[in-house]
């Protein structure tokens, strides 16, 4: 058990590395936007939904009603009904020892998702539960660290150095590309090719988050008619 975690602690190190700025930059959003610097951790303890707390700092700052901001938050993180099912399947009734799977849902991201996605099938450690956990736990402590960084001692340097808000910005993208050099081995090349053709046409002529969902429909279409039977696995 112990060595499986460990594992998945070892593998999370590229998450850990984009997390760590973004959640910097959230930290010194939230200072910006008048939140208390333990408020702006405890949002990245018990939340701990990346984008969707950007957005919850914009509702804040309208002084949205809870229950709206609930919702929003809510709808947006949607999309992660279909990353557990879909991660369900990976884990064996072989694989020894319980499955916490309320933990494994709380920690369940965009990045873990790829990255678990990407690796499960192949990986020899065993039980994957835990070297599952040990993913999200590695993810999870540097988005939590990122975030008391940037809220507590990170304000100052941004606004002597503008250039390390850009660098920043530029993160998430390079993570989420080297997590895409990571599925290569394990996702039908076509399929990433007609997803990101497709989502690239669409920036011409659709917003950019649109242009990211047709993207992933077409994905989704490409594989259950060209691969039904992986789908179904």
């Amino acid at each position: 058990m112990r060595s499986a975690l460990s594992k998945g602690l070892l593998d999370s190190s590229s998450i850990m590395l984009g997390y760590f700025p973004v959640a910097v930059s959230f930290g010194v959003a939230a200072v910006s936007a008048d939140l208390a610097p333990w408020l702006a951790v405890l949002i990245s303890v018990c939340i701990y939904a990346g984008a969707s707390q950007f957005i919850l700092l914009l509702l804040i700052a309208q002084h949205t009603d809870v229950i709206t901001m609930v919702l929003i938050v809510i709808a947006v993180n949607l999309r992660h009904m279909f990353y557990g099912p879909a991660l369900l399947s990976q884990f064996t009734t072989a694989d020894s020892g319980p499955r916490p799977y309320a933990l494994m849902a709380f920690g369940l991201t965009d990045e873990v998702f790829a990255a678990a996605r990407a690796r499960l099938t192949t990986l020899s450690t065993e039980p994957k539960a835990y070297w599952y956990l040990g993913l999200q736990l590695g993810a999870y402590a540097s988005w939590v660290a990122g975030t008391a960084v940037g809220a507590y001692v990170a304000s100052d340097w941004l606004s002597h150095y503008p250039i390390l808000q850009q660098t920043l910005a530029f993160v998430l993208p390079a993570l989420f590309f080297a997590l895409l050099l990571d599925m290569l081995g394990s996702v039908d090349r076509w399929l990433l090719a007609a997803a990101a053709v497709t989502t690239w046409i669409a920036t011409f002529f659709l917003p950019a988050h649109t242009s990211l969902i047709l993207g992933m429909v077409i994905g989704c279409i490409w594989a259950v008619s060209v691969q039904p039977n992986e789908v179904l696995a």
